[in-house]
């Protein structure tokens, strides 16, 4: 068996999956599996629509923790506000961009399990991540992405205060 890469997360992106592993094991699948026992006491299960639901429900949120449960287990943990060189994108940076459009645009450089575009919060393996590591300040990076290669200028980095 092949050794799984790290799952580096944030602190609280670890706190997020914990919470939901808490939620599903802790909350969630015992109430389903006193629905699914109530259901199989009312007799013939092949036309028990809540038994069969339920058994359904059950197997989805048996992969989900299954898949959590891995995923915290790759995890390591990362905290952006121990970041030392502060004057460089790394992992936990919040990134101010510009494009050569004059678009400007903040994204924030987390783990993949953590990430959401829509929220500016972006995988440390996306493209535009990678295009940003390691730069400074008015560094001019060029990112591949589906539409075209694009430029961009760093307009500021910022880490949580420690």
């Amino acid at each position: 068996m092949s050794e799984q890469k790290p799952n580096y997360i944030t602190p609280a992106g670890f706190a997020a999956m914990r919470a939901r592993y808490d939620q599903l094991f802790g909350t969630e699948r015992p109430a389903l599996v006193e629905v699914i026992s109530w259901a199989a006491g009312n007799g013939d299960r092949s036309e028990n629509g809540d038994y069969i639901y339920g058994r359904k429900k059950l197997r989805e949120i048996d992969r989900e923790l299954a898949h959590l449960s891995r995923r915290m287990k790759a995890a390591k943990v990362v905290d952006p506000a121990r970041q030392e060189d502060r004057s460089k994108v790394f992992f936990g940076a919040t990134v101010t961009i510009v494009d050569e459009d004059d678009v400007e645009r903040i994204v924030t450089l987390v783990g993949i399990d953590e990430s959401d575009a829509s929220a500016g919060r972006i995988s440390w393996i996306s493209p535009l991540a990678h295009a940003l590591k390691g730069a400074s300040v008015g560094d001019l990076r060029r990112v591949n992405l589906p539409g075209g290669v694009r430029e961009h200028e760093i307009l500021a980095i910022r880490y949580p205060d420690p």
